[in-house]
């Protein structure tokens, strides 16, 4: 099990973060993703494994006024 904004979620270990992202449909360019702490820049999402236990935090941003 991985954990995703707080809830565990049934997502393969092995699954690259770039897969993950593509497959919930988020935006790239208004999304912030941090990996047990720690922020990981966006030209890592490919190279960045998931593995069990981890704790990922998936932050869109929305405009507004």
């Amino acid at each position: 099990m991985i954990y995703l904004n707080g809830k565990q979620e049934n997502i393969p270990e092995g699954t690259s973060l770039a897969e993950l992202v593509k497959d919930r449909q988020y935006c790239l360019d208004y999304i912030a993703v941090e990996l047990n702490g720690k922020i990981v820049p966006k030209q890592q999402y490919h190279d960045t494994i998931l593995h069990s236990e981890d704790k990922l935090e998936i932050v869109s941003f929305v405009g507004g006024g």
